[in-house]
């Protein structure tokens, strides 16, 4: 590995570390998991630490260290773990990324003015904290030269962290004079077994010095959980040497040597078991773990599922060639090639997807900063994290989310004394829900809180004219005036919300990615934001239907079920089993020539509770559908999404059912069919 591609590994890891590392502090709540909560924080800014160091990044390996010695502090339980030290923490979690971040981008950063405010506050916590070692207690102050037992036990992962043994041995020795040093080699694994970048090692060291176990505890300060130091002051008797011993055999052989070296003691070494092997032949405990996930390149990535829409469209092809003939093989084979495909496409399309816990989980964070800045009581509740979704619509719905989450905040929740009059919680709640639902996810947003003002939103849509004074709007129309551009019900304008801007943005990027956006509200109750969403924008099952010379291919997943045409009454309708159906004719919406067939067909189609029938001359059967965007030229036409070549070579128009039954909505406002 280069010393590049190292850096980006560093970026990566501490990218995640630093995630992990927030959502431990913003989950602090549960008293019987945060002291494990704690631990993992401590480890993940350790490990930042460490690895910075290996690639010389002092002035991030110098901030991480203030971090960990705060947090050490508390792990200790000599500093509490209050709101503003958590704030203060979270903080520095930022400052660390902006720190990876810049090295992301080729910088050579330093501490600078920027992190000093936090650099004051971190050393204010420690100002008064003295330094406490494992057995302080048990050990004497500085005083004459006298002897100490030292006692190493360094981690396996040591060396991947950047870390000598020898030079902190070598530090030591500038307390005072290393008197005896024996090196610890019980326990090795067998040479086959053993891992080149693991450390094996330990040691025994007699330490002639005036040092107290302060002195001695800060020379490994800077390992922390990577090595294990144990103590024996100056006076010990050889029944201490004896327990010492008893409790690390391994060590037995070197404690006796030193000691004999040195004339301060004897022991008897315990014998030494020697490590379990497996049926290989090797130390079973020492086998290293085998990493089950790899990083791939997005690129690559795009790359394949670029490849993977080809091949489908050349295996449509050779079925449709292998079709015209009558030979059995032939036929067989082709359709081998076809299930093999559609494998490999559910395969690549399994790559790109991604749980939609991570996204959600950045949401902890904004609830308790934007809470916190405007003086409310909220906690956030998450359902549904292990649903997947397309690794591109999870990176582009993020900004939306936000506005919604923050708009939740400031908008949905009362202030407290409000809640407090209303008979609520101080505590309002805002949550994230996701689910699956007829072949799109569905992710929701919500809050407890006053609901949207009804009568305020007319009011304000009638004095922008966007509203009729005399109009009766349902609930879903009025609602939806919201995400016009420039509209705010907002008496003030905050730091938040107030200006008018954002809804109508977050509409249209759900709308680039194929998605809709719905809202529900009661007064008093709260209010709920549904984005819908497609699983994926490569590739997707369709209908493939003609109209005239036409062809278009529809979702499968938005298709109920097909019926025979039979127009009856009026037109624009048709009886579905005693329910009445509102349709539209592809022919007479994309304007086509030429005479309808004799026997058409209506394809019944389902999305967000609406439903209509879509009126096409025949069914060609079922298609895998490779998206491809539609060019500029045909932006205006808002109920297609994208086109698809087909194994004839022929093109296909993919209709976009979301923009088709919202424009029959408009047509025939009330007649959907639910």
């Amino acid at each position: 590995m280069n010393l590049d591609e190292g850096l980006q590994a560093f970026v990566t890891e501490a990218g995640e570390l630093l995630a992990e590392m927030e959502g431990g502090l913003l989950n602090l709540g549960d008293p019987a998991a945060r002291e494990e909560a704690v631990h993992a924080i401590f480890r993940d800014v350790h490990t930042i630490k460490g690895t910075a160091g290996l690639f010389g990044l002092d002035y991030i390996v110098l901030f991480a260290h203030a971090v960990e010695s705060v947090l050490d502090e508390v792990r200790n339980e000599t500093l509490p773990l209050g709101d503003e030290l958590v704030a203060l923490l979270l903080e520095c979690a930022d400052q660390l990324n902006a720190m990876v971040r810049d090295v992301e981008r080729g910088g050579h950063g330093d501490l600078g003015e920027r992190c000093r405010p936090q650099l004051d506050a971190l050393h204010a916590y420690l100002a008064p904290a003295p330094f406490r070692a494992p057995m302080q207690a048990a050990l004497g102050a500085a005083g004459d030269s006298a002897c100490w037992l030292v006692s190493l036990e360094f981690g396996r992962d040591v060396f991947r962290q950047g870390m000598d043994p020898a030079s902190f041995i070598a530090y030591l020795g500038r307390l005072g004079r290393i008197v005896a040093l024996a090196t610890v080699d019980g326990g090795l694994p067998p040479p086959g077994q053993m891992d080149p970048q693991s450390c094996y090692l330990g040691f025994e060291i007699v330490l002639e010095t005036s040092a107290n176990a302060e002195d001695i505890g800060k020379v490994f300060e800077f390992l922390h959980d990577a090595c294990t130091v144990r103590l024996l002051p100056p006076g010990s008797s050889n029944d201490d040497f004896q327990r010492l011993a008893d409790t690390l055999p391994l060590h037995g052989s070197a404690i006796a040597d030193v000691l004999q070296a040195s004339a301060i003691g004897s022991v008897v070494p315990p014998p030494i078991v020697a490590p379990q092997l497996d049926p290989a032949g090797g130390a079973a405990a020492a086998r290293p773990r085998e990493s089950r996930t790899i990083r791939v390149d997005a690129e690559r990535l795009e790359q394949l599922i670029t490849l993977v829409g080809e091949l489908i469209t050349a295996s449509a092809r050779t079925q449709m060639i292998g079709s015209r003939f009558k030979d059995s093989d032939l036929q067989d084979s082709t359709s081998a090639l076809a299930g093999l495909v559609g494998q490999v496409r559910d395969s690549a399309l399994q790559l790109r997807m991604v749980k939609i816990g991570a996204t959600f989980g950045r949401f902890q964070r904004v609830v308790h900063d934007v809470a916190r800045e405007i003086g409310k009581d909220i906690r956030l509740v998450l359902s549904g994290e292990d649903v997947e979704l397309d690794k591109t619509l999870v990176e582009r719905i993020g900004d939306p989310l936000t506005h919604l989450v923050r708009n939740a905040i400031d908008h949905g929740i009362e202030a407290p004394e409000v809640r407090r009059q209303r008979g609520k919680p101080l505590q309002g709640t805002v949550s994230l829900n996701a689910f699956h639902d007829s072949g799109s996810i569905v992710i929701e947003v919500g809050d407890d809180g006053g609901g949207l003002q009804r009568e305020r939103i007319i009011a304000s849509a009638i004095e922008r004219c966007l509203l009729g004074p005399d109009h009766k709007a349902s609930d879903s129309e009025v609602f939806a005036l919201i995400f016009e551009p420039g509209f705010s019900t907002a008496s003030e304008v905050t730091s938040l919300s107030g200006r008018g801007v954002g809804m109508d943005v977050v509409k249209r990027n759900i709308e680039a990615l194929r998605g809709s956006i719905t809202i529900d509200s009661e007064a008093g109750r709260g209010t709920t934001v549904r984005v819908r969403l497609p699983l994926t924008l490569a590739i997707m099952d369709c209908m493939l239907v003609t109209v005239a010379n036409s062809r278009f291919a529809i979702p499968l997943g938005t298709i109920e079920e097909c019926v025979e045409y039979a127009p009856e009454g009026q037109r624009g309708f048709v009886d579905l089993r005693g329910e009445v159906l509102p349709t539209v004719a592809l022919r007479e919406l994309f304007r086509l020539h030429g005479t309808a067939s004799h026997r058409e067909s209506v394809l019944v189609v389902r999305h967000a509770g609406q439903r209509a029938g879509l009126v096409v001359d025949s069914l060609q059967g079922q298609c895998q559908a490779v998206i491809k965007p539609l060019s500029p030229v045909f932006g205006g036409i808002s109920c297609l999404s994208g086109s698809t070549v087909l194994g004839s070579g022929d093109v296909a128009l993919v209709l976009d059912i979301p923009a088709l039954l919202k424009q029959l909505q408009a047509r025939q406002p009330g007649n959907l069919a639910a």
